[in-house]
């Protein structure tokens, strides 16, 4: 399901970046976000999540690889405004935290979310792949 929201910034998920850096199903699909460095936007949240998950089943080499990739892209901190805006979010759409976190980031950037986690299908700015 593709519900853009006219806008040309990109939040990728943490389940895309998996998705690419483990070389998965739909890496060769999903790679084109990454082609458009200036337009993608890494939520804090999202570097935690992907770099744990790659430094605990890929090795530490793996998850610095991403690090440094994501540092050179524009990161988002979590700050007061976008921690409640995540919260009423999290109560609206019942997401877990972390969800809330992206889903808020990219909705308050007005980017689109890409994600492959079927809990965002249904929601406004969602590109579920």
């Amino acid at each position: 399901m593709t519900t853009p929201n006219g806008s040309d910034r990109v939040v990728l998920d943490s389940s895309v970046w998996i998705e690419l850096l483990s070389g998965g199903s739909k890496a060769g699909e999903l790679a084109r976000y990454l082609e458009q460095e200036d337009r993608l936007l890494v939520p804090a949240i999202v570097i935690y999540e992907v770099y744990k998950k790659l430094a605990r089943e890929h090795g530490l080499t793996s998850a610095e690889r991403f690090l440094s990739q994501a540092l050179r892209l524009a990161s988002v901190d979590l700050d007061a405004a976008l921690a409640a805006a995540a919260a009423q979010t999290s109560l609206e759409h019942g997401l877990a935290m972390a969800d809330a976190i992206v889903y808020a980031t990219a909705r308050a950037l007005e980017a689109r979310l890409i994600t492959r986690d079927k809990h965002f299908r249904e929601l406004p700015g969602v590109v579920w792949v």
